[in-house]
């Protein structure tokens, strides 16, 4: 298949040169001009997409480790657009990867989907050491597919200099497309886990309406407008994706507790013939009525745990749920921790044993495949699925009924799984296995018939 596809993506140097503000900046001045924009996050980062959500609507993972090539083509077709411009914001540097390779990379993902690359450069502190930096990533690999610069957090009396030399030294083949200057008022907060979410950015509409003013003055859009539209046609398979005959209710919990979804993974769902039915472990009374499957993603309970804790009706509701076999439940990650004993000491929903707890630091972080020790309602013995986890809290017993590992070899036990349960730390996309999907429903299925 091949599509017609306008996009750039949007690299960094490294953590910290302002992707995130840029990508923003980008996006909510393209829309406030009128241009469709098709929003994209490189890797499996769930906090930049809620940003991209909150100015486009939609905001998708472009994961190499993930998804195959005709994979992205495929989520590029279809949650992009054809008519206006579709960004995708890169994750870390430009090249880094799994360990010290460009594996899963931010270039992995833009050669695999043949995309323009412009690169986001912070310019505070250097002048003519940004062309050396610019070279540097642009000659390091052969196809780079670099073809502009934005310059962040630049000085404007700086950026003329800078352009013509740009200009001067790469006569064309990389493009100077503006730059965006110091916005200290502007700044997106974080947390150890990267960023904080969307809906906890205080004045965030005013911040973007600032950037995107700042980006229409200083930013090269028809540029940036032009070079998307220069891509290449998109070639790709699509995927072969399972559909059901019978629809099935899954309750998903969806509050600042719970937010870490992949947004695509759930549509996966709802293309079977799924009805999701949103709900909050922190706010409502209890589950939605005639749920046969129940989805606690992740997000930060820990946060949230005096609220959670004192939420009796509903912490009873799920446990009698889940006691009694009336829902298929997969729980990942925070939502793992919330079926535990306690979170910080204070009770949970009691279902599973062990306690959880602050380690003070990343544990257990980054890409593994999980591999399946016994059969279970996700797949049989043996089955594996790219994963990955990122958190600070861990549990006295986390699970032993899957095996991570890592690219680097190193393995370890997680996951607690059953005929009508998966819960544990690691995260996963439906996409990237669509047989675990498969197995969620008809075991949402097999809950209906059995209390009809």
């Amino acid at each position: 298949m091949e599509s017609v596809i306008p996009r750039v993506v949007l690299a960094g140097a490294g953590s910290g040169h302002g992707k995130t503000t840029a990508a923003c900046a980008l996006m909510q001045a393209f829309t406030d001009m009128g241009v469709r924009v098709g929003a994209f996050k490189c890797g499996p980062d769930y906090i930049d997409p809620m940003f991209h959500r909150h100015i486009t609507g939609r905001g998708v993972n472009l994961d190499p480790f993930f998804f195959s090539a005709d994979t992205l083509g495929y989520l590029l077709d279809r949650y992009g657009t054809k008519d206006g411009i579709n960004i995708i914001e890169g994750v870390m540097g430009y090249y880094d990867g799994v360990g010290l390779s460009d594996e899963a990379s931010t270039y992995a993902a833009a050669k695999a989907a043949s995309c323009p690359v412009v690169l986001i450069l912070g310019a505070g502190g250097a002048a003519l050491s940004l062309l050396a930096e610019l070279e540097g990533f642009a000659r390091f690999r052969p196809d780079s597919g670099i073809r502009g610069v934005v310059f962040n957090r630049c000085p404007p009396s700086l950026y003329p200099s800078l352009a013509a030399a740009v200009n001067e030294r790469f006569g064309g083949g990389i493009r100077p497309l503006g730059f965006l200057p110091v916005m200290p008022d502007c700044s997106l907060e974080s947390r150890h886990l990267g960023l904080v979410t969307a809906d906890e950015v205080e004045d965030l509409d005013r911040k973007l309406a600032e950037l995107s003013r700042r980006a229409r003055e200083s930013v090269d859009l028809e540029g940036l407008l032009e070079l998307a539209r220069g891509a290449d046609r998109l070639s790709f398979r699509p995927p072969e994706l399972p559909k059901a005959e019978e629809s099935v209710r899954i309750a998903v919990a969806r509050d600042r507790a719970f937010c870490f979804y992949y947004e695509d993974s759930l549509d996966l769902l709802r293309d079977m013939g799924a009805e999701l039915i949103s709900f909050s472990p922190l706010d409502d009374e209890r589950l939605p009525e005639d749920v046969h499957g129940l989805y606690l993603g992740g997000g930060y309970p820990e946060l949230y745990a005096d609220r959670l804790s004192e939420n009796l009706s509903m912490r009873s509701s799920i446990l009698d749920a889940l006691k009694r076999g009336r829902v298929a439940c997969i729980a990942e990650c925070g939502g793992f921790m919330y079926l535990t004993q306690s979170v910080a000491g204070r009770p949970m929903v009691g279902f599973l044993e062990g306690e959880c707890r602050d380690n003070g630091k990343l544990t257990r972080f980054g890409y593994i495949r999980l591999r399946a020790e016994k059969d279970n309602m996700l797949c049989r013995r043996g089955g594996e699925i790219a994963a990955h986890e990122f958190h600070h809290w861990d549990c006295t017993l986390p699970g032993a009924d899957f095996t991570a590992e890592k690219p680097t070899g190193r393995k370890w036990s997680c996951g607690t799984a059953s005929d009508r349960l998966y819960a544990g730390f690691p995260h996963f996309n439906f996409l990237s296995e669509p047989g675990f999907a498969l197995d969620f429903y008809k075991t949402c299925l097999e809950v209906k018939h059995a209390h009809d």
